[in-house]
């Protein structure tokens, strides 16, 4: 009896399991049938069309070049990997520090967020070689400028969210004498979150972006630098394979971010239904 009632069980967790997954495989369909289209179309284009391979490859070609140079994709992969996450962090953290001492001093704030909006419309393609000279040619600049374009967008929305607080919850805290700290980890830093990883979310992606931009910059190693290798050689297919790399690395980390965040602010999805 008990046997059988611990199977029952086990098979009513395994139904309630599979009607999770449904609506996110019809939430999914729509995009995979997409991409698919996208793929059909650009076979058509490129093989029916009779467009050479040195302007634009077949998707058949672009496939079987991660299998011909998959060592080198990889091999080139690990450096641009190693500079997103360290610029990702690096520049997330100095902002979310930054952000904190803005809210607690409004001088500092007025002082030095301007400074931050100029330094952000520099384009980054100009910042590159500064770095370049200024930290050599190694790790440190590609790692500096993946940190700068993940800081500001971080920046803006950390400190909105630190200052979006309910009112009513400000005046809770202060009834119950509440410290400074108190209110900040509580109230402030909570208000904050989902503000936080919208920013994550842009600073992904951007991070992946300014490290393969930094590469291009008199890099001998990474995926910007053998996107210039590859376009310089007209080695078409290998050129796709790597921006795909590069695209698939971006997702990636997204999607780690979006993980993240489903777990860390539960409220914020039960408060979606």
């Amino acid at each position: 009896m008990q046997a059988s009632g611990l199977a029952r069980q086990g098979i009513g967790t395994s139904a309630a399991v599979a009607r999770l997954r449904r609506p996110d495989l019809r939430r999914r369909l729509p995009a995979v049938l997409a991409a698919l289209g996208v793929v059909l179309l650009w076979y058509l284009i490129v093989d029916v069309g009779g467009v050479p391979e040195y302007i634009a490859p077949s998707p058949i070609a672009v496939l079987k070049t991660f299998g011909t140079h998959g060592h080198l994709l990889l091999m080139n992969f690990w450096p641009t990997l190693m500079e997103a996450v360290s610029g990702f962090f690096l520049g997330n953290l100095v902002a979310v520090l930054v952000a904190v001492w803005f809210v607690h001093s409004p001088r500092a704030e007025d002082a030095f967020y301007p400074l931050a909006v100029f330094i952000q419309t520099i384009p980054i393609i100009a910042i590159a070689p500064i770095l370049v000279l200024l930290l050599g040619n190694g790790y440190a600049p590609k790692i500096v400028i993946a940190a700068l374009i993940s800081f500001f967008p971080t920046l803006v929305n950390m400190v909105r969210g630190l200052k979006a607080v309910n009112p009513q919850a400000l005046e809770l805290m202060r009834v119950l004498s509440a410290s400074k700290s108190e209110v900040f980890w509580k109230v402030r830093i909570q208000s904050s979150l989902p503000f936080l990883f919208a920013a994550l979310k842009i600073a992904s992606t951007t991070s992946v972006i300014g490290a393969i931009v930094a590469e291009w910059i008199g890099s001998a190693f990474g995926i910007g630098a053998l996107i210039i290798e590859a376009t310089y050689n007209f080695r078409s297919p290998l050129l796709y394979a790597t921006v795909f790399v590069g695209a698939g690395l971006a997702v990636a980390m997204f999607s780690i971010v979006s993980v993240v965040e489903k777990r860390v602010i539960r409220w914020k999805a039960d408060s979606a239904h």
